[in-house]
């Protein structure tokens, strides 16, 4: 299965309506822009660790000991890292939490950058997200998901069983195509669901998750 993230979240309610309508991973941000929470706003969004979702903070170019503090604060399953980071950095918060830690790879046209296998086989899972000079995420842009096949494919031979999260620009009317090219094994949609910035269209995520279960049924 496929698996659905959504991010972005600002209110409890929203969060709510997206684990109801089956996502797996529910995300705040705390790396800036117009969705940025405070540790406290993303504690009452994202609620209690839980069996049935995961929950994500996106952290942008914070120290690792900050991150490494806000996941034992809001004992968070996964940290999403959208600043600079290595694989020692990875290593550190994955050893100081027990969590699970996804770096993101800013891509702009169709190559990953020179150090997504270092980072893949750190964290076992990385993050592809548009590129987009002066933001981190949640921009709307899309990926070359076509132009990105062999970069990808490539990556999943040189670490094997990586997880691979696709973001950038997906919503309900392209899921599908961005799933048959690509095959990831997590979609991350946050602008592609809402309403207004912030502000989840609860139609918009039950058609995306309905969307991804036809393509992963497409697939097997």
């Amino acid at each position: 299965m496929i698996a659905v993230k959504i991010c972005g979240l600002t209110r409890t309610g929203d969060a709510a309506q997206a684990v109801t309508a089956g996502a797996a991973y529910v995300g705040a941000i705390m790396a800036g822009g117009p969705r940025v929470l405070t540790l406290d706003q993303a504690r009452a969004v994202l609620g209690p660790r839980r069996h049935e979702v995961q929950r994500v903070v996106v952290f942008g170019d914070h120290h690792p000991d900050d991150v490494i503090v806000t996941i034992q604060k809001l004992d968070l399953d996964i940290a999403q890292l959208h600043g600079a980071c290595t694989p020692a950095t990875i290593d550190a918060i994955r050893l100081a939490t027990g969590r699970a830690v996804w770096p993101v790879l800013r891509i702009a046209g169709t190559l990953l950058p020179a150090n997504a296998a270092a980072l893949g086989a750190a964290a076992g899972a990385v993050v592809l997200d548009a590129h987009v000079v002066g933001q981190l995420g949640g921009t709307g842009v899309a990926l070359d998901w076509s132009g990105l096949q062999n970069a990808v494919a490539a990556l999943r031979a040189a670490v094997p069983g990586i997880r691979v999260i696709l973001a950038g620009g997906l919503r309900p009317a392209n899921v599908i195509d961005a799933i048959r090219l690509l095959s990831p094994d997590v979609v991350d949609v946050s602008s592609g669901v809402e309403c207004e910035s912030g502000v989840k269209d609860p139609m918009l995520v039950e058609q995306f998750v309905a969307a991804v279960r036809s393509a992963a049924g497409m697939l097997q």
